[in-house]
């Protein structure tokens, strides 16, 4: 391959999101001064570091907003979905509802609040794309698109 071949080779970013469920309900945190759907409710979620398996930076991820460890088997695969944002990405959901401690805004300048909603009662102000997976996720689709 030539080194003008590489150079055309398309790069995505890998976005890690968390269903994190508890008593039938989702925990979702307000987006705050971020440049990018402020306002508006979202998943847990963060983008993937060098060296890091999808698993390894939503346990990252976790831990930085929200406080609470998961362990890496009580997470499972739900989703996946290419998006036309920014070129493309790929983002990965996971569902868990066993983790140790008690989730907290540990995000403030990025997140003014988190709060818990039942599958059936999400906020109307809610990022698009997160709002589609959730009901891809409730519906048993494993892959979709967004914004193609």
């Amino acid at each position: 391959m030539t080194d003008a071949q590489q150079a055309e080779r398309h790069t995505v970013i890998v976005d890690v999101h968390a269903v994190l469920v508890r008593d039938g309900r989702i925990l979702l945190g307000r987006r705050h001064h971020t440049g990018y759907g402020d306002g508006l409710f979202h998943l847990p979620a963060g983008h993937l570091e060098a060296g890091e398996s999808v698993v390894e930076g939503l346990i990252r991820e976790i831990r930085e907003e929200l406080g609470v460890h998961l362990n890496s088997g009580s997470v499972r695969f739900a989703h996946v979905m290419h998006s036309a944002s920014s070129t493309g990405r790929v983002a990965f959901f996971f569902v868990a509802d066993d983790w140790v401690g008690t989730p907290s805004n540990q995000e403030p300048v990025k997140c003014s609040e988190i709060a818990w909603f039942g599958w059936g009662d999400l906020p109307h102000q809610m990022v698009p794309y997160a709002r589609v997976a959730l009901d891809h996720i409730r519906a048993g689709t494993n892959f979709s698109t967004f914004g193609w």
